[in-house]
């Protein structure tokens, strides 16, 4: 007569026996995935609870601000947040040290002490007005959130987008993604006539973009509907470790080629976007060299023709220092989390 429930936990259930799933043992399954806009909202009440928060404090506008975040993220965010209030000797938490707990979550702490040159501060200004312009001149590309030339983790400066809890994407939406990623190497094209190393890491996040739309999700005209390579997923070293080939040398020719023609097909259509709007680029640019930081409003505003509000700059705002260029890698790095490839769930 005693009842008893077994639970069990983990994040690898492909690679458990199947007869532990068969039924009358772990035969029931509760999926727990990141919480949505909801779920977030609630566990932003959780962690705020019984800490001083001021009036000004929207938890939906928070939530929906985070998408992606999960418990311990969204703990981090508060915990991250008190401290910032604490350092700036205020009795409560408001909306501003959320925001900026966010941002630090997200993005990493600004690095105001980062020795930079004048020339690499242009030249990051011009990066990230490429990547925002295309995507302000593009419908189905992303929001811009922020841009920034102040240096964050590796990054010299970067293009901060608004997000959503989206789980399919269509091609026009991966095009776009593609497009906005190029605009940043583009711009460097356009204003210096050459480019430099901090379109790296746009040129990995595009390969892997453009190549997902042929081989996982059958975005190809020339090839179709099909998916080529099988994952194959070591147990001891992680997901996604190797490929298995299941195609001919001929069709790794086709899927070559057709990444090569979407990566072509959205840098032409970026490099005449921002060509036609350079007077644009250039304001953005000079803007940011100016205040360093552009929120969504400002930016807005800037594209519209209209005059940025006055503002101060933050309290322990240190203007960037200046220095000879140093080796490495130090111009802009654009790196949002939307770039990740979304999974590919099917319809309930």
């Amino acid at each position: 007569d005693t009842h008893v429930i077994i639970l069990a936990a983990t994040n690898r259930p492909d690679i458990l026996d199947p007869a532990l799933m068969r039924p009358g043992r772990f035969d029931r399954r509760v999926v727990l995935d990141r919480p949505d806009v909801r779920g977030r909202e609630e566990i932003f009440k959780v962690h705020i609870r019984g800490k001083p928060i001021a009036a000004d404090v929207d938890i939906t506008a928070l939530a929906k601000s985070t998408p992606g975040f999960v418990g311990a993220d969204i703990e981090n965010t508060v915990n991250e947040a008190a401290l910032l209030a604490a350092r700036r000797n205020k009795k409560n938490i408001s909306m501003t040290e959320l925001q900026e707990a966010i941002e630090r979550v997200q993005l990493g702490p600004e690095r105001r002490s980062r020795v930079i040159s004048t020339a690499e501060r242009e030249i990051t200004a011009y990066h990230e007005a490429g990547h925002a312009l295309v995507s302000h001149l593009l419908p189905h590309a992303q929001t811009v959130r922020k841009i920034t030339i102040i240096p964050r983790g590796m990054a010299g400066g970067l293009t901060w987008y608004m997000e959503d809890d989206q789980y399919f994407y269509s091609r026009s939406k991966f095009k776009a993604l593609i497009a906005s990623a190029l605009g940043g190497r583009i711009a460097e094209e356009i204003i210096f006539g050459e480019i430099t190393t901090g379109a790296s890491n746009d040129l990995q996040q595009v390969t892997k973009l453009a190549r997902a739309m042929v081989t996982q999700y059958g975005m190809s005209e020339e090839l179709g509907p099909r998916v080529y390579g099988e994952k194959q997923e070591l147990v001891f070293l992680g997901r996604e470790i190797s490929e298995q080939r299941d195609y001919s040398d001929a069709i790794a020719q086709k899927i070559d080629e057709e990444v090569r023609s979407i990566i072509d097909e959205a840098y032409e259509q970026a490099k005449t976007l921002l060509t036609e709007n350079q007077d644009k680029l250039e304001l953005i640019a000079k803007t940011l060299l100016d205040v360093e930081t552009l929120e969504a409003a400002e930016f807005v505003a800037l594209m519209e023709g209209k005059d940025l509000p006055p503002s101060s700059p933050p309290s322990g705002h240190k203007p960037p220092e200046t220095a000879q260029p140093e080796s490495g890698n130090r111009a802009a790095d654009w790196k949002p989390p939307s770039l990740e490839l979304p999974p590919a769930p099917s319809p309930a």
